[in-house]
């Protein structure tokens, strides 16, 4: 890999060499190194571009890293990853996109994520878009992610874009089972005129099953965001969202909480809370000698932490 192809792998994915445990990583439209485990199986689909990754039962304590990089302007691409986790599992799966463009043409990924989840198991998905260039063309992601949460399991996601994507529209639908726990944050920042859209839907189908929905974003200058939230309660659960964003210059976010209980003991909650940056925080770091800048800087670095 080149040094630009090298940099989109450390900002996605923490990648400097090559990870332990399984891997697949795709560099403009093809597939550029792989490893397999003895749990852990990855097979290239006949049908459609994109991988089957087959983790099997009372898999402990490994690691799947599916990084996608793209860094040739035009290229454009649609791709299909299906996870199928077995029972008792305990595994750490990470994505991510990063483009590089520096022509006149739009480059775009968009990829589909199902997710197919046995019992009792804990699954950590942890999903990085990055983007860079200096050219005119425009750095487009859309992300859909599937997730079927087994009886019993667990599973934490978490989704960072802060930098370089041009329009993005993040697509990500759940149901849960019996007892099953679902946790989502994400982190999100647009600035210039960029547009990003989150559009999450979870179904608590299973009794006492539950899930937690936070996102933080900032948007800046003339970018625009959006942020939908549905919580549908379909047996006894719990059900929480949470929008937090803080809005700059002429920039514009909306936010759509919504909750649907469809059983008497189904008990959910949503929040959402838009504003500017406090002008007493700001001048709070004045005071100990940053500028203007270096403090909104920096409260909006803790801010998405």
């Amino acid at each position: 890999m080149d040094q630009i192809q090298q940099t989109l792998l450390e900002q996605i994915a923490g990648l400097h060499e090559l990870p332990a445990g399984a891997y697949n990583i795709r560099a403009n439209g093809k597939s550029a190194a792989r490893n397999t485990t003895a749990n852990i199986d990855i097979i290239t689909k006949e049908d459609k571009q994109g991988i089957d990754i087959k983790i099997k039962d009372n898999t402990k304590k490994e690691s799947v890293h599916i990084p996608v990089i793209l860094s040739q302007t035009g290229l454009t691409e649609m791709v299909y990853n299906d996870f199928y986790i077995g029972d008792n599992c305990d595994v750490t799966i990470v994505a991510g996109c990063g483009i590089h463009n520096s022509g006149s043409q739009e480059s775009r990924h968009d990829g589909i994520h199902s997710f197919f989840i046995g019992k009792n198991s804990h699954v950590k998905y942890v999903e990085k878009h990055y983007g860079s260039g200096d050219g005119n063309g425009e750095n487009v992601m859309n992300p859909t992610t599937i997730v079927h949460v087994g009886e019993g399991s667990f599973m934490e996601m978490e989704t960072v874009q802060i930098r370089g994507i041009d329009s993005t529209k993040r697509t990500t639908t759940c149901d849960l089972e019996k007892d099953a726990k679902l946790v989502i944050t994400e982190r999100l920042m647009t600035h210039g005129k960029q547009y990003a859209e989150s559009d999450f839907q979870v179904d608590l189908n299973g009794e006492n099953s539950s899930t937690n929905l936070i996102s933080r974003a900032v948007a800046k200058e003339d970018s625009r965001q959006l942020f939908v939230a549905k919580i549908n309660g379909n047996n006894k659960c719990a059900g929480h969202s949470e929008c937090d964003a803080i809005i700059m210059d002429n920039a514009k976010i909306s936010a759509i909480p919504e909750i649907t209980a469809n059983h008497l003991d189904a008990a959910l909650i949503h929040e959402a809370a838009i504003g500017k940056i406090a002008g007493e925080q700001i001048i709070k770091l004045m005071t100990l000698g940053l500028t203007e800048a270096e403090a909104e800087e920096q409260i909006v670095n803790g801010f998405l932490k």
